[in-house]
């Protein structure tokens, strides 16, 4: 007797329902393992292309100067750590305007991490980051003017009580009173400051940009804002993509004769390149993708044994059934394909639920980290063809001991 796809698949379905509750367990067992492989990969896949989005903007020609981290020096020197002295600024400045080379070049720093802004009765949650910078700090951060105007030279010369707001810090302090942010004014910290300019939104990744700060001029910054051993930041634009090695290599070799640096001795400062820094972030994404992914599978292994259980189970509880099926005509090939099938359509059942639940849980996780909603194709297809597999490695013992079940013995059972 040699049935027919489709009463096979009819028979399958009809055995899933009769034993609801284990094939749900089992089902869940599988969802869970697909959920976590296809939720985390999904979250690091987020942050990938928000990471590879944020630093795309800033642009491919673009590098920084900033304070190298103190060094701890373990060997026969002992271990005296190496401290380095922050970048001022006078010495930014002075690179800045007296580097002779085809670039853009602005000075910034952090005044601060977690200020409050406030506008009227509404106030912002105290984690807004508060810069300094001069008139071309937009041109090599990546930022863009959404309304308004950047700073001018006057503006910066004059320590003007005026701010370019974060697209977030909008929303927060004007969407109340549904009005425009451009001439108002606002409180930074103790300060009141004058709104010239919205910034385009940029997103909110991992601290790098975003749109929860608000910038001021840099010489604002430095009298209201003011704290010992302050750091400041050297953004430099090249104006060809094709000159930024060029431009890196003579803006070192420059900045070592600013800062005084002997002939033999260590930078006491390090550059950074856009590109490097994403590189190095997605690397160590690449570790976590690693560990995650092994994760998943240990979990799934453990759903492919809990299946093998639960069909094995079906197939003793079974055996009258297989014996009739066997003693009205129905071939070895017959059993073991309705075994496998029903194997399959539970793993790839509980599968498709875990699918959904990982691309849910994964996004939820990056908006909270203000990151990009990403649905992984490729893991979506790929958790179908593991759940197939699996559902194949799990139901080919017990559809071959189904199938090689003796008619006479089966009828006997009971």
């Amino acid at each position: 007797m040699q049935l027919p796809l489709r009463e096979n698949y009819r028979i399958a379905i009809s055995s899933i329902k009769g034993q609801k509750l284990r094939a749900l367990l089992t089902m869940l067992i599988i969802a869970i393992g697909i959920t976590s492989l296809v939720g985390t990969l999904t979250a690091i896949e987020a942050m990938r292309y928000s990471i590879s989005s944020n630093f795309q903007n800033m642009g491919a020609n673009t590098f920084t100067i900033r304070n190298r981290e103190m060094t701890i020096r373990i060997g026969r020197g002992g271990k005296k750590p190496r401290r380095y002295k922050p970048i001022t600024y006078q010495e930014a400045v002075d690179f800045q305007r007296t580097f002779d080379f085809p670039c853009y070049v602005s000075v910034s720093t952090v005044a601060s991490f977690n200020s409050t802004l406030k506008y009227r009765s509404e106030k912002s949650n105290p984690n807004v980051q508060v810069f300094g910078a001069d008139e071309n700090y937009l041109m090599t951060s990546g930022y863009e003017l959404k309304k308004g105007r950047n700073f001018s030279i006057t503006d910066i010369q004059n320590s003007a009580h005026v701010c370019l707001l974060g697209a977030d810090m909008v929303s927060q302090l004007f969407n109340k009173y549904k009005e425009d942010p451009l001439g108002k004014t606002i409180s930074v910290g103790n300060g009141k400051y004058q709104v010239i300019g919205v910034l385009g939104s940029k997103g909110n990744t991992f601290g790098f940009g975003g749109d929860k700060l608000v910038i001021l001029p840099l010489p604002n910054v430095r009298q209201y804002f003011s704290r010992p051993n302050m750091t400041f930041t050297i953004n430099v634009l090249a104006r060809d993509a094709t000159m930024l090695e060029s431009t890196v290599s003579e803006a070192t070799g420059y900045f070592r004769v600013v800062r005084k640096v002997e002939i033999g001795e260590e930078d006491n400062f390090e550059i950074t390149k856009s590109d490097s820094l994403s590189n190095l972030l997605n690397e160590n994404l690449s570790t976590v993708y690693f560990a995650a992914t092994g994760i998943g599978i240990i979990t799934l292994i453990g759903a492919a044994i809990g299946l093998m259980n639960i069909m094995l189970v079906s197939v003793t509880e079974r055996t009258r059934e297989i014996g009739t099926r066997k003693a009205l005509g129905a071939t070895r090939a017959v059993i073991l394909r309705q075994f496998l099938m029903e194997s399959v359509m539970i793993s790839i059942l509980g599968g498709l639920g875990g699918i959904l639940l990982g691309i849910i849980i994964g996004n939820l996780l990056m908006m909270q980290l203000s990151g990009t909603f990403v649905i992984p194709w490729a893991w979506m297809l790929g958790g179908v063809t593991i759940c197939f597999v699996v559902g194949i490695i799990s139901g080919i013992g017990p559809a071959i001991k189904a199938s090689r079940l003796d008619p006479i013995e089966a009828l006997r059972f009971e």
